[in-house]
């Protein structure tokens, strides 16, 4: 092997070590983020800071949603099937929140119980319609009867 081959194999073994270092140092820091939420049960044994910004997801508990005389808070149960949380969220609910469904919230661990969201995200199965494209489907479904 000449020295011009030498300097570029040297070259690359460098770039490839420095690459790999880079991914395993950036996966490394996002561990502890990788997971996209926690569900009730996982929370249950995590050991968390009050002011830990966190997301939690479940299925909203039927007869658990509670609206207060303004509307706008609102109380409501996520659950897994082990564990159960109760979520304070203060804002407009997605359209597709309801209960039985899948949701996400963003907030902060009040106590083990108990959880302030300042953020919903409504999750939808894959039997999902579109409103306007379900009432067109009802239409033509009639129409055709």
């Amino acid at each position: 092997m000449n020295r011009k081959q030498k300097n570029k194999l040297t070259m690359v073994i460098c770039l490839v070590v420095l690459l790999s270092t880079a991914a395993g140092l950036v996966l490394y820091a996002l561990k502890q983020n990788i997971n996209l939420f926690y569900t009730p049960t996982q929370l249950a044994t995590l050991k968390v800071n009050p002011k830990q910004a966190l997301r939690i997801g479940g299925y909203v508990k039927k007869q658990s949603v509670h609206y207060d005389a303004t509307g706008t808070n609102v109380r409501f149960t996520i659950m897994d099937p082990a564990n159960q949380i109760e979520v304070v969220f203060d804002g407009v609910l997605p359209t597709l929140f309801r209960e039985g469904q899948g949701v996400v919230v963003t907030g902060k661990l009040i106590d083990s119980q108990h959880f302030a969201a300042n953020e919903v995200l409504a999750k939808h199965d894959e039997k999902y319609v579109p409103r306007y494209l379900k009432e067109e489907m009802e239409k033509t479904a009639r129409q055709s009867a």
